[in-house]
């Protein structure tokens, strides 16, 4: 890399610390190439992205960010998953180190909050932000249905009544 991408690089990687709500840092011992591809396509699919940064571009893209207590997480092997939903990477990086052991969470970040492992294992296991939102849906519908059930109750009733006597005088 010459200076000019480097400093691409870090200008990306600036701007991604920028907008993501949370980052989570992995280390690599020996991911394939069909493994990585399957964990970036998990994290794809989660809303969320993966990426192999060099370590020094990364602690300069950290500086002046809410994430610059990372810089202590990036030395060896490692690797970057981050999202704007503070969920969905650190749930799609704990799902995916499940199925192999090529992989360890070394740790992570939501905005100034620094995360250990514990931590962004305790993340990944709260609800999505799309999951909270299905939630407060049901909840605010729920009293609704309840007002209609309690509506159509006392017509049910005098329905089946009628039907009770009609079969009696039919019978």
């Amino acid at each position: 890399m010459d200076r000019s991408q480097k400093a691409d690089s870090v200008a990306q990687l600036s701007e991604v610390f920028n907008q993501a709500g949370v980052v989570v840092v992995t280390r690599n011992l020996g991911l394939s190439v069909a493994q990585s591809t399957e964990l970036r396509t998990k994290m794809r699919e989660a809303g969320a992205s993966y990426k192999v940064a060099k370590n020094r571009l990364a602690k300069l893209a950290l500086k002046d960010t809410d994430y610059a207590g990372l810089d202590e997480y990036l030395s060896g092997p490692t690797a970057l998953g981050y999202s704007e939903d503070p969920v969905a990477a650190a749930k799609a990086v704990v799902e995916f180190a499940k199925t192999t052991d090529k992989i360890e969470i070394v740790g992570g970040s939501m905005g100034a909050q620094k995360l250990d492992e514990a931590g962004v294992k305790a993340l990944a296991s709260m609800p999505s932000l799309d999951e909270l939102r299905g939630k407060i849906v049901g909840l605010v519908n729920a009293p609704a249905t309840k007002v209609v059930q309690l509506v159509n109750a006392p017509a049910s009733k005098l329905a089946r009544v009628f039907g009770a006597y009609g079969a009696k005088d039919a019978a």
